[in-house]
């Protein structure tokens, strides 16, 4: 069984963070661990506190895991502080975890800020270079490329400049898209389209990071990379279209669709 690790924040309500991670990774058949950098407050109506881990701790869980049990994938989510941030990078590049897929959580859905602001260097810095593959929303692409973006051209430019930051590839998703759900792939080289129908719901709770957790997945089952996304992609277009209507706020996805 392969095994996939998540360094990531908890999401007490269930839809995101390493709960909407590990349901990703059980769901494709791998067995999950986690490495728990902050605990969230956290339900369909938004964020009510964040508690932070002490890096130190945040680095002894990877330690933990890595030297007994082993990973055959990873995925990085919320890091949330540069202290937090420079642990996990260096436990990165000691423990040389293979097929590292970084999400670069800064807001909640509801736009409760997940990363503080004196740590978007530091991310960019020290997480961005290690990664296999990135994978920003619009928003996050435009704060890591520098530029707006809010068009398919956008997502080209902000792929470019972010791949040229060190990553080894760029998955612009295009959720944010007005009129389409297109998201856009750089190895450095060649741009691949991954288009999908835009699916009416408010139900979108953790998408990011189960888009990102079934990359994570497939990319530890062995798939090459563009496979892996485009498996992912058809699982969280189906997670999101049979959501379930959860809580009074941004309702969680469904995590027991079928893996196709």
């Amino acid at each position: 069984m392969k095994r996939i690790l998540t360094i990531a924040g908890s999401d007490s309500g269930g839809g995101a963070g390493i709960q909407a991670d590990l349901k990703t990774f059980h769901q494709h058949g791998c067995y999950g661990m986690s490495a728990i950098t902050a605990v969230t407050a956290q339900n369909t109506l938004g964020v009510h506190g964040v508690a932070n881990l002490s890096p130190d701790f945040v680095a002894l869980q990877l330690i933990s895991v890595v030297t007994d049990l082993g990973v055959d994938a990873a995925k990085v989510g919320m890091l949330s502080t540069a202290p937090i941030i420079r642990a996990v990078a260096d436990e990165l590049r000691t423990l040389n975890i293979p097929n590292l897929v970084v999400d670069p959580v800064m807001r909640a859905k509801g736009g409760a800020p997940l990363l503080q602001d004196d740590a978007q260097a530091a991310f960019i810095a020290v997480i961005v270079p290690q990664a296999d593959i990135i994978t920003p929303n619009l928003p996050e692409a435009a704060a890591l490329a520098g530029i707006p973006v809010t068009s398919k051209a956008d997502m080209f430019e902000a792929a470019r400049i972010i791949c040229g930051k060190g990553a080894a590839t760029v998955l612009v998703k295009g959720g944010h898209l007005s009129d389409e759900a297109t998201d856009i792939f750089f190895d450095g080289a060649v741009f691949t389209e991954y288009p999908a129908e835009r699916i009416d719901s408010t139900n979108t709770h953790g998408t990011g990071c189960t888009y990102s957790a079934a990359i994570a997945a497939n990319l530890g089952l062995g798939l090459p990379m563009l496979e892996a996304i485009a498996r992912a992609k058809r699982f969280v277009t189906a997670a999101i279209g049979e959501s379930m209507d959860l809580g009074h706020g941004i309702g969680p996805l469904n995590h027991f669709v079928e893996v196709v």
